[in-house]
């Protein structure tokens, strides 16, 4: 991993990382801030993307008794373990793609 910079200032693998902190609202913080690096708009999409998807995703289980209730639960968990193994892969300087977000992250990056 080199110490590269993004044009945020920070060092890219930082700038990955904080792109994942408050999920899709910091995903679409670093897509309008970052105007150069490729490993930070990749992470900022993926971010905004997947963390969208399971924002609206735990929303509508709420709305659905009981049932959605404990698949809500179940999913915030997994994200929790998600988002801790995407900024930790971005703070190592990988650009770990997951299915489908990835693929979006990849083309828009």
């Amino acid at each position: 991993m080199d110490n590269k910079k993004s044009s945020t200032g920070l060092q890219e693998n930082i700038a990955g990382l904080l792109c994942y902190v408050l999920g899709w609202i910091t995903g679409i913080l670093f897509i309008i801030i970052e105007k150069e690096s490729k490993f930070v708009k990749f992470h900022a999409i993926q971010s905004t993307v997947v963390f969208a998807a399971i924002f609206i995703a735990n929303m509508i289980l709420k709305v659905i008794p009981f049932i959605g209730a404990l698949l809500s639960t179940l999913l915030t968990l997994l994200s929790i373990v998600l988002w801790l193994f995407l900024m930790y892969n971005a703070y190592q300087g990988k650009m770990y793609k997951l299915p489908i977000a990835g693929d979006i992250a990849e083309k828009q990056s």
